[in-house]
């Protein structure tokens, strides 16, 4: 970093909301403020809002520390977010002309964009056009995705706190299953979020323990999903005990590539990155249960509510999403571009982990799967290695702020309106 005077950072966020993104947003915030930037802008509904001219002095919003508290406890994107594709640079640069110069007009030295894979491709793209036109506007990612599935690093902010979610409600729904007998017996399959990767299925696996067995099956979307098998295995399930709770990714896919959410009603929508929205898998499946077993069964979708639980957050997940941000401003600070910060697991037990900053160039548009070793070979749950690698990241909790019972999340009167 050159001895010039500092100017301002601007930061945004982008794709799926979680319970840690915006405790990120609280440690850029933080360590820009520290290191001697005059403003910090927030964009609003991310680079698709810049365009339009809208941003925000975060300073307006973050004024104690008890906001900064606050915004640590607030689940979804504070700021906004956007799924907005940018296009090829060699292609189109009017839309980079457009926002390198709002850059400049807002006198912009730092871009820290949070996000998941979609993301990193901004960033990509962004530090290519920089290089391109000798900007001197220094890019970082910070990596946010309750998928898990960002290159390079060993997880990802978020991850931590939709886990410990998902493994604590299989839990309870396994509970609640087993209190009720039923004529026949009843098959309840539990849909988790994930397309391609399968780190959030394989989390209910955390439920079991030495006072619950755990679920019955899991179902990752690295293999294929064969129907029959998967009925067959219903039906020995059903001879052994009255209540099965079976979780299933949302992107499990038969032999053939086709979604098992499109064998029901699926939706048409397509977002701007080609992405065909997931629901419906767990309802599909608990149809053919019902019409081929006949007993009773339930669908259960968890949904937004495993990204935006921050009443059950993990201690590790908010405290490392806070590090990695401030990580991300530190690195442009110090002249880093086209990079993003990673997480590096120094050891399971006792837990360590530091970051460093690695080639966005080699992580937008990657994908870490789950490793095939830490499934089971009849590829119906996860194997003890799963677990020593999730578990670290559950531990810990971060009390709300209560008012009236209820958790307190950081609000600005009228900023809402804006987003």
């Amino acid at each position: 970093m050159s001895k010039k005077e500092k100017r301002n950072v601007i930061v945004g966020q982008s794709g799926g909301p979680t319970a840690a993104i915006n405790s990120s947003l609280a440690g850029v915030f933080r360590t820009a403020i520290d290191r001697g930037y005059k403003k910090v802008y927030g964009m609003i509904h991310g680079v698709q809002g810049l365009m339009e001219g809208r941003y925000t002095d975060l300073s307006e919003h973050i004024r104690t520390g008890l906001d900064a508290e606050l915004l640590k406890r607030t689940p979804s994107a504070y700021l906004g977010s956007c799924r907005y594709k940018l296009p090829d640079i060699h292609e189109d640069q009017e839309v980079y002309k457009k926002i390198f110069q709002i850059l400049d007009d807002l006198e912009i030295d730092c871009f820290i964009y949070i996000g998941g894979n979609d993301s990193m491709d901004t960033i990509k793209k962004l530090s290519d056009y920089a290089i391109l036109t000798g900007s001197a506007v220094r890019f970082v990612g910070c990596p946010k995705t309750i998928d898990n599935d960002l290159a390079l690093t060993d997880h990802t902010p978020g991850y931590g706190s939709a886990a410990k979610y998902i493994g604590t409600s299989v839990k309870e729904i396994i509970r609640d299953g087993w209190s009720l007998e039923t004529k026949n017996g009843q098959v309840i399959i539990v849909e988790v979020m994930g397309r391609n990767a399968g780190w959030l299925t394989g989390a209910a696996a955390l439920a079991k323990g030495e006072d619950c067995d755990g679920p019955d099956a899991i179902y990752l979307p690295e293999l294929s999903f064969d129907i029959p098998k998967f009925m067959e295995k219903c039906r020995q399930l059903l001879k052994k005990k009255a209540s099965v709770v079976i979780a299933v990714s949302e992107g499990i896919k038969t032999p053939d590539g086709k979604y098992v959410s499109e064998l029901g009603n699926a939706t048409d929508y397509v977002d701007a990155f080609g992405h065909k929205q997931l629901t419906g898998t767990a309802r599909y499946l608990c149809d053919v249960v019902a019409k081929e077993i006949g007993c009773k069964t339930r669908s259960i979708e968890l949904s937004t509510l495993q990204r935006a639980a921050s009443h059950s957050a993990s201690r590790v997940d908010i405290l490392e999403a806070y590090e990695v941000g401030g990580a991300a401003m530190k690195a442009a600070d110090e002249g880093d571009s086209g990079k993003m910060v990673v997480i590096q697991r120094l050891s399971d037990d006792p837990y360590q982990a530091g970051t460093e900053v690695k080639d966005v160039h080699k992580i937008a548009n990657d994908e870490r799967m789950v490793p095939r070793d830490w499934i089971t070979k009849d590829g119906t749950y996860v194997t003890s290695e799963f677990i020593t690698y999730v578990r670290p990241l559950i531990q810990g909790d971060v009390a709300p702020i209560m008012v009236d019972g209820i958790p307190r999340h950081l609000f600005v009167p009228g900023f809402q309106e804006q987003l």
